[in-house]
C-alpha cells in the first residue's frame, strides 16, 4: 500500500518578475501585485500541499554579474519576501509559508519579534527558510565570513531567537478577568546575550505561541550544513539525485546529523527537490528527450545564464571549448550548487564549458531513470515508487508562482496521486508543525 508522502512548493524564482520571457508573462500579471500570488497559493492550499518556500536573495551580486542578473530578469529584481508573507495568510488557512531569512540581515531581536507575528497572525503556519549567503553583507555593513563561520553566525541568531521566543515562561500568560491580571512579570525572564556574533537583552515583547515556534527550514548540504539542519531544522530542503539509493543515502546523513546533536530522526521532515517535466502522451515524451540530445547555442547560452545567476559567477564570458577551472568560483558559492552544474560527471576538470552545459540541457526519461519527463501517470509512478522503496518523506516542486506553472505542474498530478494514495486531501487544525507531523 503506498504510503503518504508531504509536498510543497518552492518559490523559485522568488518575488520578482513572474513568467518573464515565457509565453506566461502574456497574462498580464502585475507581478508587484499580491494578487497573482495569492491565486496562485491558493491553488496550492487546494491541491494538498503543506509549505510554501520562497526563495530569496537579498544582493543584485557582484558588479560583474548585475547585469546578467537583471537581464532577462532570473537574479533579479526581487522584492523582500517576508513583506508578501501576510499577504498569503490572508487567503489561506492551512499552508505553511517559509520566506528566506538571511541570518546576517535581521538583528535576532527584531527577527524574533516580527517572525512571533507572523506566527500569531497565521494561526501557526509560519517558517522560516534560514540561509547563510555571505556576499551580501556589504550591504549591511557587515563583515563577510567564511563558509562555516556564516553556519555558527546563524547558529548563534537561531539560539538567541529561540531564547527570545521563550522568555515568557509557563504562566506567565494569566488572562484573569476577574482579578484584572494579564501576565504576571514574575515569570518573564530577562537575560543578557552576549556571543561572537551577537549582543542583546531580553526579554521578548511577545506571547509564547500555541502550537509551537514557527518551523526552520534548511537547503545546506555541506558538512556543515548538514550540522546545522540536524541541530535545528523541521524541513530539510534536499538537492540530490532522485534515485531510490541516493535518496535512502542522504536521508541517512540528515538523520546521522540529528542524532549527533541530541534529536530524532522523525524531527526532521526531508522533502527533495523535484521539477519533472510533465507531458501529454508516450510520444511527447520521447520527442522531448530527442529534441534535447543536440543542444543549440542558444539553449547553450540560457543553460550558462541561469547557472551563473545561482552560482554568482559569469559563466557567458568563458570560453565554451576549454575546460572549467574550479577556481572561478569563490569559497561563498553553493557546493551544492556547482555540483549541480558538473550533474555528477566525472572527470569534470577535462570537459569543457560546452560539454558540461551541453549534459545540463540534455533530457531523460523519468520511467528509465535517464531524466524527468514523462507523462503524469509515470511521474506520479516515480513520486510513489520513492515513498515506498526509499521511505522518503515527500518533494518540493519548484517554480514561478505563477497561476501558468502552478497548473502545468498540478492539474492532473493531484488526482494521479490522490488515486495512488500518495497526497492527503485534508488538513487537521494545527498549524504547519501538524501538518508535517501528521503522517
Amino acid at each position: 500500500m503506498a504510503q503518504l508522502q508531504h509536498f510543497g512548493w518552492f518559490f523559485g524564482r522568488g518575488f520578482g518578475p513572474q513568467g518573464w520571457g515565457r509565453p506566461d508573462y502574456e497574462w498580464n500579471y502585475r507581478w508587484q501585485d499580491p494578487r497573482i500570488y495569492q491565486q496562485s497559493v491558493r491553488e496550492l492550499e487546494q491541491a494538498g500541499l503543506d509549505l510554501l518556500i520562497i526563495e530569496d536573495a537579498l544582493s543584485l551580486g557582484s558588479p560583474e554579474t548585475i547585469d546578467l542578473r537583471v537581464r532577462e530578469a532570473y537574479g533579479g529584481p526581487k522584492l523582500d519576501p517576508l513583506l508578501l508573507t501576510p499577504y498569503l495568510f490572508d487567503v489561506t488557512s492551512h499552508i505553511g509559508i517559509a520566506p528566506t531569512i538571511n541570518a546576517g540581515a535581521y538583528p535576532p531581536y527584531l527577527a524574533a519579534r516580527q517572525f512571533a507575528t507572523l506566527q500569531h497572525l497565521s494561526g501557526d503556519r509560519f517558517g522560516i527558510n534560514v540561509v547563510t549567503d555571505v556576499k551580501s553583507a556589504r550591504h549591511f555593513g557587515l563583515d563577510e565570513l567564511a563558509h562555516d563561520a556564516a553556519y555558527d553566525r546563524a547558529e548563534e541568531w537561531l539560539d538567541v531567537v529561540r531564547r527570545l521566543w521563550h522568555s515568557w515562561d509557563e504562566g506567565a500568560l494569566v488572562e484573569n478577568r476577574a482579578t484584572g491580571q494579564y501576565a504576571d512579570g514574575s515569570r518573564i525572564g530577562g537575560f543578557h546575550h552576549e556571543g561572537e556574533y551577537f549582543t542583546l537583552d531580553g526579554p521578548l515583547n511577545a506571547v509564547p505561541f500555541d502550537n509551537g515556534d514557527p518551523i526552520i527550514v534548511s537547503p545546506g548540504g555541506s558538512g556543515r550544513g548538514l550540522s546545522f539542519a540536524g541541530g535545528n531544522s523541521d524541513v530539510q530542503l534536499a538537492l540530490s539525485p532522485l534515485d531510490v539509493e541516493s535518496v535512502k543515502a542522504y536521508r541517512r546523513k540528515v538523520h546521522e546529523a540529528a542524532a549527533l546533536r541530541g534529536r530524532r530522526p522523525q524531527d526532521i521532515t526531508i522533502l527533495f527537490v523535484f521539477k519533472p517535466e510533465i507531458v501529454a502522451s508516450e510520444e511527447e515524451v520521447q520527442r522531448v528527450v530527442n529534441a534535447s540530445l543536440h543542444p543549440t547555442d542558444d539553449v547553450i547560452r540560457a543553460v550558462l545564464a541561469g547557472q551563473s545567476s545561482d552560482l554568482e559567477t559569469d559563466l557567458t564570458v568563458l570560453d565554451l571549448d576549454r575546460p572549467l577551472d574550479p577556481a572561478v568560483f569563490g569559497q561563498h558559492v553553493s557546493q551544492g550548487t556547482i555540483r549541480g552544474l558538473l550533474g555528477g560527471a566525472d572527470g569534470f576538470e577535462s570537459q569543457t564549458l560546452r560539454e558540461l552545459a551541453v549534459r545540463k540541457a540534455r533530457k531523460g526519461r523519468i520511467d528509465d531513470g535517464s531524466g524527468f519527463v514523462g507523462t503524469v501517470d509515470q511521474v506520479a509512478d516515480f513520486i510513489e515508487r520513492l515513498g515506498d522503496e526509499a521511505q522518503n518523506d515527500g518533494f518540493i516542486f519548484s517554480g514561478d508562482l505563477h497561476p501558468v506553472t502552478v497548473h502545468g505542474y498540478l492539474d492532473h498530478l493531484v488526482p494521479a496521486l490522490r488515486k495512488r494514495g500518495v497526497l492527503r486531501s485534508e488538513f487537521g487544525n494545527g498549524g504547519v508543525r501538524a501538518n508535517l507531523r501528521d503522517f
